[in-house]
């Protein structure tokens, strides 16, 4: 009996074992069916991911996710532009897309990308680093924050995550929901998924952004440099590099090595204005005299800013870049200046793509400045002979008159209408003037110079 009471006893316990592990089995199945779909989740997101079409994709994929998935009203995700040293995140508007900016230190998103740390903010009214004025703009009311890094698997910081507002759940009275641990621990572990993915596709926009520009670039460079005029190429060049740039504005001046001055031409056809200045002063001297390129990201932080040019046109220089430009032996023949970059200062590729840019415009720059100096020239030699009381008549190396000034036209009695160029001056001097070929044959046999004082010619009848 004492052995059948034993076993009973024994048998209770079991019994009784059982039904305290039920909880238990029961909480570790819903655990393991938890940590499963997770799991799924994740893989996911990986493969979703990887094969968007494109970065916008994939933003919009992700972000989609993240409020599903956490249960929010909103969520935003922000990638680092390390080039501007911000965060941008897009979002679609219709058929367009709307990207938003803002500095990777500033804000709720700021810190946290900064720091490398998630935050969980009950009230994001009674966080100083809370920024209302979004809110204010879109009517949007934001309660409760969700913001961790996105962190590659190496502890890179990328971007950051960011979801708002955890829908409230119903019976749950009028206090409003708060996203809890198990939620900060399922978008870190979102984020880290998406990591890699989210970076190779930025990697790849950034690599076909480049591309669609060095084409655009060839483009641009054999359109510039096909001008022959100089103010119109100077002012090509000038718009060229004020798009390139994303700049308000832009200068291009070449050093005039006679004058010792740096000059440039503003404007078009009768209102071209020339702009000189000594070679060697202010950031553009700097910049030809010691052929190093400056770039200034706060302009009136910097002591070799002169703001004169400012207060005179009414213009406000924040941020200015300054190359050189270089022709291929090596020569530095003038400054290309770019002001205002829009978005923030210019930076090391901005430097190397302008430099770029202007050593492919070298050859052109010079040949449309040789043309310039022919054509001055030209103009020069014109304006002289029009002025003279005596006759000119020039030819070329065959013996065809090449031009001839209006005393000329008036002493040889001919009419203003005749055209001279191209003839043979040996068919206009005949009979009585024929002396004068015999004289041009000598010198151009000796090569020596001669002088005919009070010589007579004979034109229409009349000795002159």
């Amino acid at each position: 009996m004492a052995d059948g009471g034993s076993k009973s006893t024994r048998s209770g316990n079991r019994s009784g074992n059982k039904d305290e592990a039920r909880p238990y089995i029961s909480r570790r199945a819903s655990e393991i069916n938890n940590q499963y779909g997770i799991a799924d989740l994740l893989i996911d997101i990986g493969r979703r991911i990887s094969t968007a079409a494109n970065l916008d994709d994939a933003l919009e994929m992700m972000t989609e996710m993240m409020s599903v998935e956490l249960d929010a009203e909103r969520s935003t995700l922000f990638l680092n532009d390390v080039q501007s040293g911000e965060l941008f995140s897009r979002t679609a508007q219709g058929q367009q897309r709307r990207e938003i900016r803002i500095l990777n230190d500033s804000g709720i998103a700021g810190h946290v990308f900064q720091t490398g740390e998630s935050l969980d903010i009950k009230d994001a009214y009674k966080d100083k680093r809370f920024n209302k004025t979004i809110d204010e703009q879109t009517g949007f009311k934001t309660k409760a924050i969700l913001c961790v890094p996105i962190k590659t698997v190496s502890g890179h910081t990328i971007g950051v995550a960011q979801v708002l507002n955890k829908n409230k759940k119903k019976g749950k009275g009028k206090k409003a929901a708060t996203f809890s641990e198990a939620d900060l621990i399922l978008l870190e572990s979102m984020t880290t998924q998406a990591a890699v993915a989210l970076q190779n596709t930025q990697h790849l926009e950034h690599m076909q952004k480049k591309s669609a520009e060095e084409m655009e670039f060839l483009d641009i460079v054999s359109d510039v440099t096909s001008e022959i005029d100089l103010s119109k190429l100077l002012a090509k060049v000038m718009g060229e590099a004020t798009r390139l740039m994303a700049a308000e504005r832009s200068t291009l001046f070449l050093n005039d090595e006679k004058t010792n001055e740096l000059f440039s031409m503003i404007g078009a056809g009768l209102d071209v204005t020339e702009i000189r200045m000594p070679n060697h002063l202010g950031i553009a001297g700097t910049v030809f005299t010691s052929g190093e390129s400056i770039n200034i990201p706060h302009a009136y932080a910097d002591l070799r800013f002169n703001p004169a040019f400012d207060k005179k046109t009414g213009f406000f220089t924040r941020s200015m870049l300054c190359t050189p430009v270089v022709n291929k032996e090596g020569k530095v023949i003038g400054v290309t200046q770019v002001l205002n970059k829009r978005g923030g200062p210019f930076t090391d590729e901005d430097e190397q793509r302008l430099k770029a840019f202007t050593a492919q415009i070298a050859i052109g720059l010079e040949n449309a400045k040789l043309f310039n100096d022919v054509q001055n020239m030209k103009n020069y030699s014109e304006s002289m002979l029009e002025s003279m009381s005596n006759a000119v008549v020039t030819t070329d190396e065959d013996g065809k008159i090449v031009t001839c000034n209006a005393a000329g036209y008036r002493i040889m009695k001919l009419e203003e209408d005749e055209d001279l160029f191209g003839t043979p001056v040996a068919d206009f001097f005949t009979d009585s003037n024929a002396w004068v070929m015999d004289k041009i044959h000598k010198v151009d046999e000796s090569q020596i110079p001669e002088i005919f004082m009070d010589a007579e010619l004979e034109f229409g009848g009349e000795k002159v």
